[in-house]
């Protein structure tokens, strides 16, 4: 058990609202003058991570919030973490910065360590790690290992390509480039480049504009809430999405290589798969043979009470990929087949493979993780947390609608009755001390850091109830 005193002893106390709007009229020049040489048009407020410490985000108003959104689901440990800047002062930190390595042809004396260091938080089962640079790159390189795995498999993993792929893949046409898909599920969010952008089905304004895959999205179930009241119905949701995604592989029009899903869609509105289906998932991909891929990037790293989500369903076998970002600051996948590298060097490969500082960091935020226990702490907090809202859940059944999140940490959601109600109430919070974000069209989402305590939860409450009784 942590204690935010042990590592903010200067956190504040409570939340400061100083102005009467947000942004503060600060923050409003700020952004203006921001906005003349970068798009701030979804800036909140301006933040002044020097004075931000622990679950606290400060702005340059001098307004200093209950932070349980944490830079979009990203902050594990909370600001200014001391652990955390003590890594960054390490020479290898200083090494990884300034001569920042192309480590795939001149890898540091560093790295071995690094990289042993990550595979020390890696999902079990798990025993490699590729790095990339982002959550949506992390899921476009794991498309491309699936992809290499897949005709690995068909063509022999040691046989060379023919002439025919050789030259057709040139002209980006078969057999080189082979027509092959990722299926995905409606309503997830995977990333915004062209490959993830295409199993991304969340909102329009992520894809709109640009070319896409030609790929499958399944139904993602959709659960009644409280689940210990639904248990038949939503047994009946799952299985009637299983059968629907063996459908899809079995006669969409080019073969299906690869399946990802998320245990929780996030941005798409904390929707959840049940244990049964995360499994099921996996008895239908071995069947037909299907890469399976777990997108952790916003599940992973403690939010949900372990270390990766899909781990409460021990999935057997393991999956095949599972790739990571957000609160690990790094980003990459993990997977234990060795015939997930490639047959051939430079076939997974760009300038830098990865990036070591970030590397570091995510090192030692697993290492924090693991000597404070923080993942028992927001199991803990996370139960607390849930039973105040309950209560408020009966006071005001038509604003915590389908309320989520029982025994997953402090990963809890609610729905409001419109989107306009659910931006009001986001609103209101920060005019209340609290920064909170939203999912979907009408979903509030909590995404506190992994210090997060019960007096941090006993001051959201007293924030939320305010607001909601002055909507």
């Amino acid at each position: 058990m942590t204690s935010a005193e042990s590592y903010y002893p200067d956190e504040p106390v409570k939340p400061v609202v100083k102005t009467s709007t947000i942004p503060g009229p600060e923050s409003a020049k700020q952004i203006a003058q921001l906005d003349q040489v970068f798009d701030a048009r979804p800036a909140y407020f301006i933040a002044d991570y020097e004075k931000s410490i622990g679950n606290y985000i400060v702005d340059v108003d001098g307004n200093a919030y209950l932070d349980l959104y944490a830079q979009i689901a990203s902050i594990a440990l909370g600001y200014n973490n001391p652990a955390l800047i003590k890594a960054a002062q390490t020479p290898e930190m200083i090494r990884a910065l300034v001569d920042r390595p192309a480590s795939g042809n001149f890898p540091s004396a560093d790295l071995q360590k690094t990289i042993k260091q990550i595979l020390k938080f890696a999902p079990k089962g798990q025993d490699h790690v590729w790095s990339g640079l982002s959550g949506a790159d992390a899921n476009e390189l794991a498309f491309k290992a699936a992809f290499m795995y897949y005709r690995a498999n068909q063509r022999g993993y040691d046989t060379d390509f023919s002439t025919e792929e050789n030259q057709s893949v040139m002209e980006n046409t078969a057999p080189g480039a082979p027509p092959l898909a990722v299926l995905s599920f409606k309503r997830a969010f995977h990333g915004r480049l062209f490959a993830s952008g295409s199993t991304t089905v969340s909102k329009p304004i992520h894809k709109l504009d640009f070319p896409a895959f030609d790929w499958p999205h399944a139904d993602y179930p959709s659960y009644k809430y409280p689940l210990d009241q639904y248990e038949q119905e939503n047994s009946l949701e799952d299985d009637r999405c299983l059968a629907l995604v063996e459908h899809l592989i079995k006669t969409w029009k080019t073969p299906v290589a690869a399946l990802i899903i998320e245990p929780i869609q996030s941005e798409g509105g904390d929707n959840h798969a049940s244990n049964y289906f995360l499994q099921k998932l996996r008895d239908i991909t071995l069947k037909h043979k299907v890469v399976y891929i777990v997108d952790e990037v916003q599940t992973g790293v403690g939010a949900t009470g372990k270390f990766w989500c899909h781990e409460y369903a021990d999935i057997q076998p393991p999956v095949d990929l599972v790739t990571f970002s957000k609160k690990f600051q790094s980003a990459g996948y993990f997977f234990h087949d060795p015939k997930f590298v490639p047959n051939k060097p430079y076939r997974q490969f760009n300038t830098w493979c990865g990036e070591p500082a970030r590397m570091i960091i995510a090192g030692a935020i697993g290492q924090e993780i693991v000597d404070k226990d923080l993942t028992a702490q927001v199991l803990r907090v996370g139960d607390y947390l849930f039973q105040k809202l309950e209560a408020l859940q009966s006071k005001y059944p038509t604003r915590f609608q389908n309320l989520r999140g029982r025994g997953r940490g402090t990963f809890i959601a609610w729905d409001l009755p419109s989107p306009e109600e659910r931006d009001l109430l986001l609103k209101k919070l920060k005019l209340n001390g609290c920064n909170v974000g939203g999912c979907s069209t009408n979903a509030v989402r909590l995404r506190p850091t992994l210090t997060f305590e019960e007096k941090h939860a006993d001051i959201f409450i007293e924030a939320l109830s305010k607001t909601v009784a002055d909507l």
